[in-house]
């Protein structure tokens, strides 16, 4: 029987590195066999002992041995050039996956599946997810977008940002608009409650019960909403709302009111209110945007109260919408704005860019 090798001599600094990756939960399990390995070598314990206590070879040890003598630490987590795994399939096989994901489009179909690839280029479902998502190709996914073609797109966009970054003092600002066809919608039969094991059931279908449009003004500083539900929404019933922001706001202070396009909105009656009204003052969004704060409230209604629940009639639809502003105005969340007006202009100017080039191709 040979000698056994003489003990490894490691400084304090080598020693604390490979304890600590002889640990390490996150090292890749061969830095930490080396680890391992290069600490036993360290107590002068033989290379045959150390690979049974550890899993590998005593030719891995003896090499693992000595390249730490040859290099130290230096390059400890890389592999040598021709040892560790193969590839699966070639790079010219990698590069024809990734070109036909962004360039094509299977026949049939409107974007590839990781199964319908690895049928058209031979290789498994789990290989072409594995590039996929090395790459960050998601073929499945599609995101919708929507350029503004309003000519004061800029001007409109600086001013409600304006209100939303520096809010004028002596002011409030609210963001208004309004909800229109809420539906009351009744389940054809009474819904199942959450068990253990399963979730809560409604019917697929439904009943109209009638509808309702939903006048809001969400006040910017506090998160607080104005909301008035009403039959329909013409200047008439805008009017209405108008006047009932205006009794809401004390004396004194300033009303600026961002709302969109709605023709309502620019009605002749409601332009003589307004004159009437001069602490009253109306900003405009650019069409086609979502700058509109109270739409991302309207998402949390439907999301929290109108989606699942249950009307049997308009009025119990009006009921439930009070409650939920009642609630909300009890302790409110303002929605915090960040995005400045340049950064969303120069998005999108590349957003027009990039459009204008897919045309040209």
């Amino acid at each position: 029987m040979s000698n056994p090798a003489p003990a490894l001599t490691l400084t304090d600094a080598q020693h604390q590195v490979l304890e600590a990756l002889s640990k390490s939960r996150l090292a890749s399990h061969r830095e930490v066999q080396r680890a391992q390995v290069l600490l036993m070598a360290a107590e002068g314990l033989a290379n045959e002992w150390i690979s049974r206590v550890v899993g590998v070879s005593p030719a891995t040890v003896r090499a693992w041995r000595a390249r730490f003598v040859g290099e130290g630490l230096k390059e400890f987590g890389k592999v040598k050039e021709g040892r560790g795994r193969k590839p699966a399939i070639p790079e010219s096989k990698i590069a024809e996956i990734v070109e036909l994901t962004r360039f094509s489009k299977p026949e049939g179909a409107t974007h590839w599946s990781v199964r319908s690839m690895a049928a058209r280029v031979g290789v498994s479902p789990a290989q072409v997810q594995r590039i996929w998502a090395a790459r960050g190709l998601k073929p499945h996914l599609i995101k919708t977008f929507k350029l503004s073609t309003d000519p004061n797109f800029d001007e409109k966009l600086i001013d409600v940002c304006g209100l939303y970054l520096n809010p004028p003092e002596n002011a409030m600002v609210f963001c208004m608009d309004e909800k229109t066809s809420i539906q009351a919608l009744d389940r054809s039969q009474p819904s199942l409650p959450m068990v253990r094991g399963r979730a809560e059931t409604v019917t697929h279908d439904y009943k109209r019960n009638g509808t309702t449009t939903l006048f809001a003004a969400l006040e910017v500083a506090t998160g607080k909403v104005l909301g008035s539900c009403v039959p329909k929404h013409r200047h008439d019933e805008f009017l209405g709302f108008l006047k009932t922001i205006e009794k809401e706001v004390p004396k004194g202070l300033q009303i600026h009111l961002i709302v969109d396009n709605y023709a309502t909105h620019k009605h002749s009656n409601v332009k003589a209110w307004l004159e009437k009204n001069p602490r009253f003052h109306l900003h405009f969004t650019p069409t086609s945007s979502w700058l509109n704060l109270v739409e991302r409230w309207f998402r949390d209604l439907t999301e929290r109260a109108l989606r699942r629940g249950v009307f049997h009639s308009v009025p119990d639809l009006i009921e439930k919408i009070e409650a939920y502003i009642r609630v909300n105005n009890e302790n409110p969340t303002p929605l915090i704005w960040t995005a400045t007006a340049d950064s969303i202009i120069e998005k999108v100017r590349r957003g027009r860019v990039a459009l204008q080039a897919t045309k040209q191709n």
